[in-house]
């Protein structure tokens, strides 16, 4: 099963001398071998934003090319609009993109990898699978 990494395990990776845990990096080095590591242009948008060298965010640009994006569709717009609109009826508020991610997972039958807890709450009420280090899904 093919795996969406959040820009959260993205961003634990790619830091710079700051300490890290290992498990979430070592595990998306094992998507990546295992071509299992599957990219969002939202995602590619987050990481790349807020980069100020330019140098620096293209040798990024560069290396995240390997991982081409999994198409976003006009229905997968309106689902993250239902799931949206799902987990605030239940008190759960998310940003659009994140409610994106998980639109696009549930079409494409994937997994979502995250560091993120949103993505626990959002699992309680939209039907998302989340990846869990060292397993297939949970």
């Amino acid at each position: 099963m093919k795996v969406i990494v959040d820009t959260s395990v993205w961003s634990l990776a790619l830091r710079r001398g700051a300490e890290s845990p290992a498990d979430p990096v070592e595990e998306l080095r094992r998507l990546i071998r295992d071509h299992r590591a599957q990219m969002l242009g939202p995602v590619r948008q987050e990481i790349l934003s807020g980069i100020r060298r330019r140098s620096q965010f293209e040798t990024l640009e560069k290396h995240l090319d390997s991982f081409p994006d999994f198409p976003i569709l006009s229905s997968d717009y309106v689902t993250a609009a239902r799931f949206f609109n799902t987990c605030r009826s239940k008190g759960v508020q998310g940003s659009n993109t994140d409610f994106l991610i998980c639109a696009a997972a549930v079409r494409g039958g994937f997994s979502i990898f995250t560091t993120d807890g949103d993505f626990f709450v959002f699992a309680q009420h939209v039907p998302i699978t989340l990846h869990k280090p060292g397993y297939t899904c949970v």
